[in-house]
C-alpha cells in the first residue's frame, strides 16, 4: 500500500459523461481526510489488431495498470452502457486481472460502480450489475447507494441503489444535474469511508 491510501476510480468514457461522474466521485472521496482519489482510464479496443493507442492519453486520466488495482484501498468502476452491459474496453481490462484474483489481492476491499446512458431507460441497472459480477469474484465488498441519500427518491434522471448513474441525452451533452452530482459525490464519500474502516479493521485483526 502507498503511504496514503487511495480509492481507484477506474472508468471508460467516450463523450465525457462518465468521466464527469468519475470526477464527482473523486471529489466525494477527497472530502474525507486520510484518503485520496486516483483517477485512471483504459484505452479503447480496436477491431484492427495493428491499431495502437498512445501510452499516455492526450487528456484526462492516464491508463490504469494492475498495480493501480492491486494497491488500492477501494475501487469505483465506471462505464457507459453498451447494450445493457459495460463497455468492451473496461471489460477487456478486467479480463486481464486473473493474477490478482489468483492471489486474492482484492479480497475484502470495498467497491462500487457507476454508469451513464443516453436514454432514461437505457440499461443503467443491468450495466451496473455487469460491473458488480467480477468484483464479487474478486472477493470485494460491494457498496451501492442507500436510500438514506434522499436524492434517490427525488431524482427524475439518474440514480439507482446499485450505484450512481447519469442520463447524458442522445447527444451525450447533458451535464450532470444537481441530484446526479450529489449522488455521485455521496457514492465517493461512502466508498472512502468504508475503505478507511476496512483498512483499519484489517490492521487490527
Amino acid at each position: 500500500m502507498s503511504a496514503q491510501p487511495y480509492v481507484l476510480i477506474l472508468y471508460y468514457s467516450r463523450q465525457g459523461a462518465t468521466r464527469a461522474m468519475a470526477e464527482r466521485i473523486a471529489a466525494g472521496v477527497e472530502s474525507l481526510r486520510g484518503i485520496e482519489a486516483r483517477l485512471r482510464t483504459v484505452p479503447p479496443v480496436s477491431p484492427t489488431c495493428e491499431a495502437v493507442d498512445p501510452e499516455i492519453p492526450a487528456e484526462g486520466a492516464i491508463h490504469a495498470d494492475l498495480d493501480d488495482l492491486r494497491n488500492c484501498a477501494g475501487l469505483a468502476l465506471g462505464s457507459p452502457t453498451r447494450f445493457g452491459n459495460m463497455a468492451a474496453p473496461l471489460k477487456y481490462f478486467i479480463d486481464t486481472t486473473s493474477e490478482l484474483w489468483l492471489g486474492g489481492a482484492l479480497v475484502d476491499r470495498p467497491a462500487t460502480a457507476f454508469t451513464s446512458t443516453s436514454s432514461l431507460h437505457g440499461g443503467q441497472e443491468t450495466t451496473l450489475i455487469s460491473m458488480l459480477l467480477p468484483l464479487l469474484h474478486h472477493g470485494m465488498v460491494y457498496a451501492g447507494l442507500p436510500y438514506s441519500e434522499v436524492e434517490l427518491t427525488r431524482t427524475q434522471s439518474g440514480g439507482t441503489p446499485y450505484g450512481a448513474s447519469h442520463v447524458a441525452g442522445t447527444r451525450s451533452d447533458r451535464p450532470l444535474d444537481d441530484h446526479e452530482r450529489q449522488l455521485a459525490f455521496a457514492q465517493g464519500q461512502r466508498l472512502a469511508r468504508l475503505a478507511l474502516a476496512l483498512q483499519r479493521a484489517g490492521e487490527n485483526a
